[in-house]
């Protein structure tokens, strides 16, 4: 939270314009200025000493839109979530289902 006494810096950066008008609409969505959103990135890399994303050269893995694949999007989100996919919790039911 910024206080009155805190000083700021000005960050300028160039950014495509279609990006921005892209991600201005989301971030309408959200309740959220452009600015709000840069400003949470150093916030979290201060938080995380680090990205709060993966940076990789490793291209991303495609998702089928099918319905056929819907145990495919859930691993991933719940991978992406850290909970364990397939392991047997406490109450002896699979989480699979």
């Amino acid at each position: 939270m910024s206080t009155a006494s805190e000083t700021t810096s000005l960050f300028r950066v160039r950014v495509p314009e279609k990006r921005l008008r892209k991600a201005e609409i989301i971030l309408a969505r959200l309740g959220m200025k452009p600015g709000d959103a840069f400003n949470m990135l150093p916030a979290q890399i201060e938080l995380r000493e680090g990205l709060p994303f993966e940076v990789t050269t490793r291209p991303p893995v495609v998702l089928d839109p099918e319905p056929k694949c819907k145990k495919q999007v859930q691993k991933a989100w719940l991978h992406a979530l850290g909970i364990c996919w397939g392991c047997e919790p406490e109450d002896g039911r699979s989480n699979m289902s």
